[in-house]
């Protein structure tokens, strides 16, 4: 499919009622496909679908879409969500340790490329504690310094590992063996397949 058919099909699977905190709704979306603007479509179908729960198949679509206008940090913010539907997301409230307490010297890619380990409790079969993997994308910002505070989303590499995790529970982020910073859970949502359907 080219751009215009990928932006067209991800609209259809945008409910019409549904509106940005800004009130653009998928009419809008319409408007600019029609004048072939197809960047503001695709920002604009992104933002409907941060504040909205959508298919995987959107995401997908706006995904490539992103890829063949060349529009690199959309392409990736559409595969995380594809990711985000796939695996399940936590966001949280972390808190990087300052470099002169830490390993890490240089800020954190914010666009999904770190995939730290975390500490979430988890135990090992001798009893120490087991680290989990997950994606880490940094919210509203382009990195996060050493010392730095922001809002995250994690993407577990392995999602049963992360059941148990919930809101207000703190977790430590790892680079290696030290600490490199804490975060607070603000929200768990669970992969798409172990969703209730009630």
């Amino acid at each position: 499919m080219d751009v215009t058919e990928l932006l067209e099909s991800a609209s259809l699977l945008v409910p019409e009622e549904i509106a940005t905190e800004n009130d653009v709704t998928v009419r809008d979306v319409w408007d600019y496909l029609a004048h072939d603007e197809w960047q503001i479509a695709l920002s604009l179908l992104e933002e409907l679908g941060d504040g909205h729960p959508l298919p995987l198949s959107f995401w997908e679509q706006l995904a490539e879409a992103a890829e063949q206008l060349l529009l690199e940090r959309s392409a990736a913010w559409c595969h995380w969500r594809c990711s985000e539907i796939r695996n399940g997301m936590v966001r949280a409230d972390l808190t990087l340790r300052p470099a002169a307490e830490a390993r890490r010297r240089t800020p954190i890619a914010g666009h999904g490329v770190l995939r730290p380990m975390w500490d979430i409790g988890n135990l090992s079969p001798a009893g120490g504690a087991s680290v989990s993997i997950a994606g880490l994308w940094v919210e509203d910002m382009p990195f996060l310094e050493p010392g730095g505070r922001a809002t995250v989303r994690l993407v577990p590499l392995t999602p049963s590992h992360w059941k148990h995790v919930e809101a207000g529970q703190r977790i430590n982020m790892h680079e290696d063996r030290t600490v490199a910073g804490t975060a607070v859970v603000l929200e768990v949502c669970l992969p798409a397949a172990t969703m209730p359907t009630g």
